[in-house]
C-alpha cells in the first residue's frame, strides 16, 4: 500500500508539514505537468488515502479485476480499499484531482457508505461536456478554499467534497437508496455481503482468510445457516456458497495478475488447505488454470 508520504515524495519530492496533523489532509492539484509525454506510470496497488479525479483524455483504469475505458473524459473516485491502476496516460491532456485522508473526515461522516467507494459500485464516470464544466466548478472553489486565509477553510472542502460525491451519485438514478426499510431477509444478506467483503482485499498484513463456507458466516451472524442461505437466496437469487466462490475467484485472479506471490501462497491465502484443490477450484469457474490465467 502507497503511504500518503509516499505519493508526495514519487510524485514531487517533498513533503508537507502538516500531513499527518490532527485535522487530517487534504490537497488539490492539476495533473498539469503529469500529462502526455511528462505522465509517470501508476503501478497497480491500494493506497492509504481517497482520491477524486478529473481526466481529460482517453486512458483505461483497471480497478481490481475490472477494467474501465475512458473514451473522452471522466471523473474517478479511488480509496484505501480497491486496488487500482491508470494505463495509457500519456493520452490524457489535462485534469485535476484532490487527496484526503480518512482522518480528514473523522466525525463528518463514513464516506464508505456511498456506492462510488464500494468494491461493487461505479467508480469511472463518463462525463458530457457539460457535466465536465460543472465538475470543474467545484475544483476551482477548491483551489480558492486551500488558498485562502480563512479559519475554516478545511470545513468548507469537506463540503464540496460531498457536493462531488453527490454529484456523482445522482449521475446514477438507479442506484439511489431503497427508501424502504429493510425486511429481516434483506438485513441478512446485506450483513452476509459487507461481512464478505470485508475480508478483501488481502495483502501482507492479512495472509489468510477466516471465513471460508456458509456456515462459518451463519456462526459469525448469529443465525442458522439454512436461515441466511434462504435470505441470501431470496435477496440475490444467488446462494450463499456462490457469492463466497465469486469473491474468491474475483480476489484470486487479483493476486494471480497484480502480485508476485506462488499459486500455493495465493491458495493458502484464501483459505484451500491443498494447492490442487484450489487449481481445481479455479479451473471450474475460469475454465483455465491459474498459471494460464497468470500468463494470458
Amino acid at each position: 500500500m502507497e503511504t500518503i508520504e509516499e505519493f508526495y515524495q514519487n510524485k514531487f519530492a517533498w513533503m508537507p508539514d502538516n500531513i499527518r496533523n490532527e485535522i487530517g489532509h487534504f490537497n488539490v492539484f492539476k495533473l498539469e505537468p503529469f500529462v502526455g509525454e511528462n505522465a509517470k506510470s501508476i503501478p497497480y496497488k491500494r493506497r492509504d488515502y481517497y482520491k477524486i479525479m478529473l481526466v481529460m483524455g482517453q486512458s483505461q483504469v483497471h480497478y481490481a479485476d475490472r477494467v474501465f475505458q475512458v473514451q473522452r473524459q471522466a471523473l474517478s473516485f479511488s480509496n484505501p480499499q480497491i486496488p487500482y491502476k491508470w494505463e495509457h496516460r500519456d493520452t490524457i491532456r489535462s485534469g485535476v484531482f484532490c487527496i484526503f485522508n480518512t482522518h480528514f473526515f473523522h466525525q463528518y461522516g463514513n464516506l464508505n457508505q456511498y456506492a462510488i467507494f464500494q468494491p461493487g459500485g461505479t467508480h469511472i464516470f463518463e462525463l458530457t461536456d457539460e457535466q465536465v464544466d460543472q465538475v470543474a466548478v467545484f475544483y476551482k472553489r477548491m483551489f480558492e478554499e486551500i488558498n485562502s486565509d480563512y479559519i475554516y477553510k478545511y470545513d468548507v472542502l469537506r463540503t464540496i467534497v460531498f457536493e462531488l460525491i453527490h454529484f456523482a451519485m445522482k449521475l446514477q438514478p438507479s442506484a439511489t437508496l431503497d427508501k424502504q426499510p429493510l425486511n429481516a431477509s434483506q438485513r441478512i444478506a446485506t450483513l452476509f455481503l459487507e461481512l464478505l467483503e470485508r475480508q478483501f482485499p488481502i495483502d501482507d498484513t492479512h495472509r489468510q482468510i477466516s471465513l471460508r463456507t456458509a456456515s462459518d458466516y451463519a456462526q459469525q451472524l448469529h443465525v442458522h445457516v439454512n436461515h441466511l442461505n434462504r435470505a441470501v437466496k431470496e435477496i440475490t437469487e444467488k446462494t450463499t456458497t456462490q457469492l463466497i466462490a465469486e469473491r474468491l475467484v474475483q480476489e484470486a485472479k487479483i493476486l494471480l495478475k497484480h502480485s508476485a506471490w506462488t499459486v500455493s501462497e495465493i491458495a493458502y491465502t484464501l483459505g484451500f488447505k491443498e494447492t490442487t484443490h484450489f487449481n481445481n477450484f479455479f479451473k471450474k469457474h475460469v475454465s483455465i488454470s491459474p498459471l494460464q490465467f497468470r500468463t494470458v
